[in-house]
């Protein structure tokens, strides 16, 4: 093996043929195959992030619901302190949560509507401070995501009219619609939660819905809901007391979403991998003119006797060199990109190409997190496909008749 790399390094010194050319463009080509995969694979996983903050600020980290779709929950004040006495628990919120219609002034929008206390509605709903307003659910008051607030066009201090979803379903009972003055805006965040939801206190959802007590749901947030194992403990210890009812963990309820961000973002580097394959395609266009340049050198080495596996070995680790030197690069320029990454951004900015909209991601900053498995995933993938490149130009070499090789 020193045989080998000391005839590759003597192979890749630098100089002024085709060949030394061919062998930059290789290694930059590699360079470039892997920061583009470890920079895209970044930004995807920190939205990931983004959205699962979002969504566990949001909604509630357990549901549970009767096992009879449709029932009501009875004695929910006397579950939820038996929940809250449990380790673990951040807040429990007896809520009643169903789909109603808004109309203001001719305009007409169908959130859905939660019906909680109003001591806990700050501790389940991490929404930070009002937009404008406040949060008092006090009296006949309602709380409005942002975005909910401008397709009606109301602001604090405008009336709402309700209409119960009694009045779609029942029967022999007339539900009159009620009028409730808007106390607040809230902003998670996240246009589907500030479109899709408004909340105004449990005896007004209540009262809306013609129920007397009970509630639809009970929602438990927790101080760990990523750490699978205390997550699933708490949740079993739950199951235990209260058999009677079910369980939905927040996976569960927005598995569709996080299977879609999964499939996109393998899909993404899988696609973005063919970077990485048509890049270790020039280290093999760089061996094939290597072999065709150094056929008399290769024909003298067989004619003192060194084996084909000696031969192969030297092209073999020429290949790997040039690998090696465009993955550090890779490494180190995926590095300088994440680092500076928003200040990129802001420069294409001001040269008018707008990437990151705060408009429409409604973040201040381009998310990303680096994870060393996937550093290591691309890194094997390169080394694998260098080798495999490497090993078509190191068999023609090393099968070359020493004759034939040494007349040319």
């Amino acid at each position: 093996m020193k045989f080998a790399l000391f005839l590759a390094l003597k192979y890749l010194r630098p100089k002024r043929s085709v060949a030394s050319v061919i062998t930059c463009v290789s290694v930059l080509g590699v360079m470039l195959g892997v920061a583009v995969v470890i920079i895209v694979r970044s930004v995807m996983t920190g939205f990931g992030d983004i959205w699962e903050e979002k969504i566990l600020d949001f909604k509630p980290h357990i549901s549970l619901v009767a096992r009879q779709g449709g029932s009501a929950i009875q004695g929910e004040d006397g579950i939820a302190r038996a929940i809250r006495r449990l380790d673990g628990v951040v807040s429990v919120t007896p809520e009643i949560d169903t789909r109603v219609m808004l109309s203001y002034k001719g305009r007409v929008l169908a959130p859905v509507i939660l019906g909680v206390d109003a001591d806990e509605f700050v501790r389940a709903y991490k929404v930070g401070a009002p937009v404008d307003g406040t949060f008092d659910l006090d009296g006949d008051s309602i709380v409005l995501g942002i975005h909910a607030a401008r397709q009606l066009g109301v602001w604090t201090g405008d009336e709402v009219t309700v209409y119960s979803p009694k009045t779609l379903v029942a029967k022999d009972e007339i539900y009159l619609p009620v009028k409730w003055k808007v106390a607040g805006i809230f902003s998670s965040g996240q246009y589907q939660y500030d479109s899709g939801y408004v909340i105004s206190s449990l005896a007004n959802v209540r009262e809306l819905m013609g129920m007397e007590h009970g509630v639809f749901a009970i929602h438990v947030k927790t101080a760990f809901p990523t750490d699978h194992d205390r997550f699933g403990d708490l949740a079993q210890k739950i199951l235990d007391r209260f058999p009677d009812l079910r369980q939905i963990s927040w996976r569960e309820a927005d598995s569709e979403l996080f299977n879609a961000l999964a499939v996109e973002k393998n899909m993404t580097a899988l696609l973005l991998s063919l970077i990485s394959l048509v890049a270790v395609f020039c280290v093999m266009n760089t061996l094939l003119v290597l072999t065709v340049q150094k056929t008399p050198e290769v024909g003298l080495l067989k004619a003192l006797g060194f084996s084909r596996w000696q031969i192969m070995s030297v092209f073999l680790v020429h290949g790997m060199i040039q690998c090696a030197a465009g993955i550090v690069l890779g490494l180190l320029a995926s590095w300088a990109v994440l680092a500076n990454l928003q200040n990129i951004v802001e420069h294409l900015a001001t040269l008018g190409l707008e990437v990151f909209p705060a408009s429409v991601y409604g973040l201040d900053a381009i998310p990303h997190r680096l994870i060393a498995g996937d550093i290591f995933w691309v890194t094997a993938l390169v080394f694998v496909f260098g080798l495999l490149a490497s090993l078509v130009p190191a068999l023609i070499a090393a099968c070359k008749d020493p004759v034939k090789a040494l007349n040319q």
